[in-house]
Order: structure tokens, then sequence, then C-alpha cells
């Protein structure tokens, strides 16, 4: 035997080889998740804000100023606010496209072309010096919008992480609340009531949003590790994503046409047949093992969709009108503490039971509707009452429902979302437009009654419809929790199945 082999006999090289493995290397991989939590934090938190606030139509107030700008008479002021309102339309069309391609491509490549259709929407507010135009930007806005939402979501469903998921449901809901509000305190009443600095704010309120968006977006391959792809994108799955894409599409046609000259009556109708269609796609889409999920996922996103905007939006309104001209726009900190909770009731829901925490977001934003009708004319406090349980049970049930749910069940979710809160939207301006239709109001007091009243009567159809979706809900995870067992019953090697066993 050489003196080699005696110096390092076999037993001891094989004892010696573990102890200079990969322990270096697990210090580098907790900061690499840390890193990539970070990527998909700011990622979340400038993207979804950059893409929900081009819903609100704040333009109500520079229509004089845009008017003048634009040299139209009062026969033509209808066409400019149908144009400045098309931007939810276009994002609820984009929103089922978009989301086939986040499955098919990659996911970072299309939320930058999403960023891309978002900037220039925001950067082309300057050229739109016609109806047409502004219609056009405002159209190029909501496609952006729509491209950048179900991007985002497939980023984060990447990190196969529950408090990101979480952190990503919360923020949508905190955002759809907080969205009007931010737009108005943008865009506030001047005290004249005649000019503004600039009317074309209205159109694009916040565009450093889209830039920060895109700056996080182009920071996220750097920060974040190489993520695990998705199941594998099926064909059955790209169906039921394409299949909301027709009735969404004719919704959204229609509720531009009923725009123009159509009653309020009428209108109310159109979104009262609406919301039992989303529901009745969510429930069928709930059945299906691609796009459904063990918590109701799509009729929880219905949920938020139909009750976080348009109750916080009309509110904001009531609260600017309250607050009056040259006060700067309605209160943000009862509506940022809504937003909050949202944030705080998502975070919750990755430590409870996902059943009973969307039974109890539902309770919580069901709870919160009766408090708004309760309420009178809403001041700065008074506002918190409603608000901080929507929020709060907004955020808990929607991330407690995409717990467990494949990633075409959530993007099958949010294509049923925005077309909720189109159907909300309509509704809730419907109402109020025929009570003030029918009070004909001569006064400003009298006007702000009439708003209030048509508010009350939205909130009654909105507390119908949230009992009804929270019975959807739970019939539908029941249906799932009770197929399991019925397999298992039914599996001829399942012992308890044989009535001879034991």
């Amino acid at each position: 035997m050489s003196s080699h082999a005696r110096e390092h006999p076999p037993g001891g090289l094989a004892r010696r080889r573990p102890a200079t493995g990969p322990q270096p290397r697990f210090p580098e991989g907790a900061a690499r998740r840390r890193l990539a939590m970070l990527g998909a934090l700011l990622l979340t938190f400038t993207a979804l804000p950059a893409a929900v606030l081009v819903v609100p139509d704040a333009s109500g107030d520079v229509v004089p100023a845009a008017a003048s700008a634009l040299a139209l008479g009062d026969a033509e002021i209808p066409g400019l606010l149908r144009a400045t309102g098309l931007s939810l339309p276009a994002l609820l069309v984009t929103v089922p496209l978009a989301a086939v391609a986040a499955r098919r491509f990659p996911a970072w490549f299309v939320l930058m072309a999403g960023l891309a259709v978002l900037l220039a929407g925001t950067g082309a507010v300057r050229l739109a010096d016609s109806v047409p135009l502004v219609g056009a930007v405002r159209a190029l806005q909501g496609a952006g919008a729509g491209i950048v939402l179900p991007a985002s979501l497939v980023l984060v469903w990447e990190r196969r992480n529950r408090a990101l998921t979480a952190a990503w449901a919360g923020a949508l809901a905190g955002t759809l609340i907080l969205a009007m509000p931010l737009a108005l305190k943008a865009v506030p009443p001047p005290a004249d009531g005649t000019a503004v600095p600039d009317w074309r704010v209205a159109l694009a309120p916040y565009p450093l949003l889209a830039v920060a968006a895109t700056a996080a977006a182009l920071a996220h391959p750097l920060l974040c590790a190489r993520p695990r792809r998705p199941l594998a994108f099926r064909r059955t799955e790209r169906g039921q994503l394409l299949l909301v894409l027709v009735p969404a599409g004719g919704f959204a046609f229609l509720a531009v046409a009923a725009a123009h000259n159509w009653s309020p009556g009428a209108r109310l109708l159109l979104a009262g047949l609406a919301l039992p269609a989303l529901a009745g796609l969510a429930l069928t889409g709930g059945r299906d093992s691609a796009a459904g999920s063990p918590f109701g996922c799509a009729v929880v996103m219905i949920a938020t969709g139909l009750l976080c905007h348009p109750v916080a939006g009309p509110l904001a309104g009531l609260a600017a009108a309250r607050a009056g001209t040259g006060t700067g726009g309605p209160p943000l900190l009862p509506f940022a503490v809504a937003a909050a909770a949202a944030l705080a009731g998502a975070l919750a829901a990755t430590r409870t039971g996902a059943r009973g925490a969307v039974r109890a977001g539902y309770l919580l934003m069901i709870v919160a509707v009766p408090l708004g009708l309760a309420g009178g004319t809403p001041g700065r406090w008074a506002l918190l009452a409603p608000l901080v349980p929507l929020g709060a049970g907004a955020g808990l049930a929607l991330a407690a429902s995409l717990r467990d749910a494949k990633a075409g069940a959530a993007l099958f979710g949010l294509s049923l979302c925005f077309p909720a809160v189109l159907a909300g939207q309509l509704l809730a301006l419907s109402a109020q437009a025929a009570r003030l239709q029918r009070t004909r109001p001569v006064t400003e007091a009298q006007q702000m009654h009439a708003l209030l009243e048509g508010y009350r009567v939205w909130l009654v159809i909105a507390l119908a419809a949230a009992v009804l979706l929270a019975g959807a809900t739970a019939r539908l995870c029941a249906g799932r929790a009770g197929r399991p067992c019925a397999r298992a019953a039914r599996h001829p090697g399942n012992a308890a199945a044989d009535p001879r066993a034991g």
C-alpha cells in the first residue's frame, strides 16, 4: 500500500466529503428568496395601482374647462363624457385575452407589453385635442391596464408563496376602494367652478405610477430568482378564459351604448341582467377542474368587483360634494384606512382556515352595506363605519378564496371581476340619475339629498346581491368539497365503501 493510501484511507475520504458540501449556499439561497419576495412586492404595489387607477372617471369636474378648450356645445358634452368613460369597457374586454397570453407566453414579456401600452396612453394625453382622441387615449389606457393585471397575477403566482398571493389580493381590493378618492383628489373642483390649470389631468391623474410600475417590472428579473413555471396550459383552461370574452365584450358594448340616451331604468335593467349572467358563468366555471377553485374564487371576485369600487366611488363623490368646491376633494384618510384594512384582512387569511375566512369576509362585506345605509351625509369619520369592514371583508374573502386555486381559476375569476365593477358602477349611477330625474332638484342641498337617496337605493341592491353571492359561494364550496368524498366512496379499493368492511 502506498504512503498516500496509508495517509488517506478510503473511510476517511468518505467521511470528510460531506464536510465540504453546500454549506455556504444556504445564506445565498435565503438572500435570493428575500430579493425575490421584494421584487414581487414592488411589482404588486406599483403595477396594480397603476392599472386600477385607470378605472375611475374624474372628468365631471373639468367639463366646463374641457368644453371651452375643445369648443364643444351643450349637445356635444354627453359625447365627451362617453369618451372619458371608455377605459373600463376596454379593460374588461382585454383581461381575458391577456390572461391567455400570460399563460401561453412568459408573463414578464406580457407585463412589459401592457406597461408599454399604458405608458403610451398616458403620454398621449397631451395630444388629446378632440373628443375622438380623448376616447382613443382612454381606451388605450384601459387596454394597457387589462394586460397588466393578469400578467402581474401570473408573476406572483409563479413564486408559489401564499403571503405574496394574499398581498396581491389585498392590494387589488384596497386599490379598488381607493381609486376614485385618489382620482377626485387629483382633479378637485376649482373654487370658481369654471376652470382648472389643465383639464387633461383628469384623463391621467397619476402618470408617474405607470413609470414606477415600469421600473419595478424592469427590476423584477434582477431581483427574482428563476421561478418555477406554472402548470401546463391546457386547452380547457384556454377555452374557459376565452368563454368570458364574448359576454364581457357584449356587456361592454351595451354599457357604452346605454350611455347614449338610455333611460336610467333601462340602464338599471341592463346591469341587473348582467349580474346573474356573471354569477352563472362563475358557477359553471367553478365546477371545471381548470377554472374552478376549492373556495369559490370566481364568485368572490365578482363580489369584490361589485362592492369595492361601486360602493366606495359614489361615496367619495358625495363626500367631495359635502366638502364643497375649493377644498381639495374628498378626505383620503377613511379610504386609505379601508385599503389598509383590505391588506390586513388578506394577510390574516394566510393564518386561518380558508373556508371560514371566506365566510367571515362575506359577513364583513354584508355588514358594511347597512352601515352605509344608516349613515346620513358622509363626514370624515362617519366614512370609516362602512369602509373599514368593506375593505377588511373583501381582502379576507378574496385572499382565502385564492388559496389552493390553480392559475387558470384565479385568472378566470379576474376576468369576471371587472365586468362586475362595470355592472355595479352602472347600477349606482343609474339609481342616482333616476332619483335626480324624479325629484328635479333646484338647489345644491336638494341635489345632494337626491344623490344620497339614489346611493341608498344602490346600497339596497348591493346588499341583496352580496347575500346571494355569499350563498352561491357556500353552495359551490360545498359541492366541490363533497365531490372528493363521493369519488373516494366509489373507489373500488376503498374499504369504507365496502359494506362488508370491518
